[in-house]
């Protein structure tokens, strides 16, 4: 694969750039991402059926992704004013605003940039391309979808909510997780854990290696969450701590956010 088509990958810099979006003349990514998540998303084309339909789908969505600390924001080699003309369309046709930015990349800097473009596709649109990237900005998943097939939204959204979990919980979670559901326990990685683990009354153990544990209530916490440690920090200490690289998230096989510390 070429330079001009590279693909930032997980765990990689979300890449930065400048650009013309349809609530900005004037767009950096990093200064409007703040300390937010973002959903980063590429659609083929303006004015085109399936296009429209996600478009709506995540204006419906919004204000759950908002909820969670999430920023969308779409792409496509369009240019400003065709993106402006098919907000309004959608507005007036379909009674649906689009509360998010819509990024104009004529040019397909930013789509090669995020390898949005895939040749043996199409070399003049993007493909459904879709990063979540976390407040540090670092690429935390990536999903690609063909032209031909539309996004699930509800999907993006259980995504962006499990890698918070994750995150917040030292956890993992299991398949076909949804909010609200058990989580993955870090598994032992030493014959003591194993009996610390087994020991603990609150998990769910399915063997040895697999415990599911309950983390909706607030004091159902596996590990030390930032949002909860640094309530009683002093700005200094918080602007300390921000500086820092996130923890990373437990993985499902031995892996957390401090290295996986015990079950406790």
């Amino acid at each position: 694969m070429s330079e001009d088509h590279g693909l930032p990958r997980i765990g990689d810099p979300a890449p930065d750039f400048s650009a013309v979006t349809t609530q900005h003349t004037e767009f950096n990514f990093s200064a409007w991402q703040e300390q937010d998540w973002v959903v980063l998303f590429s659609h083929p084309a303006d004015f085109t059926p399936v296009c429209t339909t996600e478009l709506i789908g995540f204006a419906r969505q919004y204000d759950l992704f908002r909820q969670r600390n999430v920023k969308l924001i779409g792409l496509s080699v369009d240019s400003i004013h065709s993106h402006l003309a098919w907000v309004r369309n959608i507005q007036e046709k379909m009674n649906v605003s689009i509360p998010f930015p819509m990024i104009a990349d004529v040019n397909m800097k930013i789509a090669k940039l995020y390898g949005m473009i895939h040749p043996n596709a199409s070399s003049t649109a993007t493909v459904r391309a879709v990063f979540i990237i976390d407040p540090k900005r670092v690429v935390r998943a990536l999903v690609y979808y063909p032209l031909n097939a539309g996004r699930n939204v509800d999907e993006i959204l259980r995504l962006v909510t499990a890698l918070q979990t994750t995150q917040r919980f030292a956890c993992a979670t299991p398949v076909n997780w949804q909010d609200g559901d058990k989580v993955v326990v870090p598994p032992p990685k030493t014959l003591q854990e194993v009996e610390e683990s087994l020991a603990q009354t609150t998990y769910d153990h399915q063997d040895f290696y697999l415990a599911l544990k309950d983390v909706s209530q607030p004091s159902e916490t596996i590990a030390p969450t930032s949002t909860t440690s640094d309530v009683s920090k002093s700005p200094e200490e918080e602007s300390q701590k921000s500086s820092e690289a996130p923890p990373k998230p437990a993985d499902g096989n031995g892996a957390s956010a401090a290295e996986a510390a015990p079950p406790a």
